[in-house]
């Protein structure tokens, strides 16, 4: 059964669900990051899903940073599976700008986290709802 990792957990907001994965929002508020995770139980890494649910997963990534680069302005858009801290299998898609606080360099530990504001976290979903594909769920508020 499928259970969502506990640091995943603590570090995210959960904005809802895509066919396979959950979408979380990363709770630091200096960067529009997002990660999906498919809903597959012990699963760390991108080749022991199906075929099918690559090509989901796929899908659900490259919609998701297209619609990301357009609706918050992006200079550049970060897709990256790493798992070194988090093993369960995890899709970050973090929103680039070149005055974010730590262009160029890679978001990870290089300030520490602001978390957001219940306010921002409802302005960010109504920013995100009309663009999200119809066959995404927002998580009840």
């Amino acid at each position: 059964m499928f259970e969502l990792d506990s640091r995943l957990r603590q570090d995210t907001i959960w904005l809802g669900d895509f066919a396979l994965s959950n979408l979380l929002l990363m709770n630091d508020s200096q960067y529009p990051w997002f990660i999906l995770v498919p809903r597959r139980a012990q699963v760390s890494e991108l080749f022991q899903l199906s075929a099918e649910d690559q090509q989901q997963l796929w899908s659900e990534t490259t919609q998701l940073a297209q619609l990301l680069k357009d609706c918050f302005a992006a200079d550049k858009m970060n897709v990256a599976t790493l798992g070194n801290v988090v093993s369960q299998l995890h899709m970050h898609v973090v929103v680039r700008r070149r005055e974010d606080v730590s262009w160029p360099a890679p978001v990870w530990g290089r300030h520490p986290a602001k978390p957001y504001t219940a306010e921002q976290v409802q302005a960010l979903k109504a920013r995100l709802q009309p663009v999200l594909a119809k066959d995404f769920s927002f998580a009840e508020s």
